[in-house]
């Protein structure tokens, strides 16, 4: 594991506020040179810690404003059947975040979809045909009160 200094953990709180600020812009915030930020960003990225840059899209104006918790209860626990489980949910599009948890379901997802319409398409054509869900619970969101896509360092 690397260790992160102040500047580091400085220049990563920048870097999550807005990936797309120039070196320049980031040299005077730091009080560092161009080259050394540079140089930081690119041993932060070797070593896995800034993993990937993207766009954060507003899903309402891309027309998928339909947010849904999915809790999964697999009806057997196999390791087998948890890879077939993981394999197969990590090909859904609707699906943006699967985490397996611990207490009375066994995973949790984050659906993304149109409206009801469309999550109950997904449900019934996708989500209940992978092979060992034996029950599911859904939440649908009523408003978003905090989405950060930032990591507390």
């Amino acid at each position: 594991m690397m260790k992160l200094d102040h500047t580091d953990l400085k220049l990563i709180n920048l870097l999550q506020n807005d990936a797309k600020q120039t070196n320049k812009k980031l040299s005077l915030n730091l009080n560092l040179s161009v080259t050394a930020v540079y140089e930081r960003i690119k041993k932060l990225e070797r070593n896995g810690i800034i993993k990937q840059y993207v766009a954060l899209v507003d899903k309402k104006k891309v027309g998928l404003g339909f947010q849904v918790f999915c809790h999964i209860k697999l009806a057997q626990h196999t390791q087998k059947h948890i890879q077939l489980f993981e394999n197969q949910i990590s090909k859904l599009d609707e699906v943006v975040e699967c985490f397996h948890v611990s207490g009375e379901y066994d995973y949790l997802l984050k659906v993304i979809v149109r409206n009801m319409e469309h999550f109950r398409e997904f449900m019934t054509a996708k989500l209940t045909s992978i092979e060992h869900v034996g029950s599911t619970q859904s939440s649908f969101t009523i408003t978003e009160v905090k989405n950060n896509t930032q990591v507390p360092v």
